[in-house]
């Protein structure tokens, strides 16, 4: 059974994980090369068993080589992360995680994108009556 993502990932295991999300199903090898600042080969291949270890990956063998495979979708991951994210650090209050993400926001926020924001705020309210 697959884990809850876990805020404890390295920054080195958040760009393998970015990889295997954006370009699906890699090789030890294929992550090397789409690192910036690569590792050494024999790093890649302990840090995508930690990260197996962990409950974010699985492996298929294909020949001599193992493939890893996100254990879940990008989405449900991101869900799981973001709720013990709100959890850890905002005392489960998800009003007080909305206005720092605002707040982190400010100018980047476009028109459609508050309107966006609207609408689900919108959304919400009709579905808690």
């Amino acid at each position: 059974m697959a884990r809850t993502p876990h805020l404890d990932l390295s920054r080195r295991e958040r760009q393998i994980m970015l990889v295997i999300y954006e370009r699906g199903p890699q090789t030890a090898q294929e992550v090397m090369q789409h690192l910036p600042d690569p590792p050494s080969y024999s790093a890649v291949r302990t840090m995508l068993r930690v990260l197996e270890e962990k409950g974010h990956l699985s492996h298929a063998q294909d020949g001599p080589r193992y493939v890893y495979s996100a254990v879940q979708p990008r989405d449900q991951a991101s869900q799981g992360a973001l709720k013990q994210m709100v959890r850890t650090f905002f005392d489960n209050s998800t009003e007080q995680a909305m206005a720092a993400l605002l707040d982190m926001g400010g100018p980047n926020l476009t028109p459609d994108a508050l309107d966006r924001l609207e609408q689900l705020i919108h959304d919400a309210r009709q579905e808690g009556r």
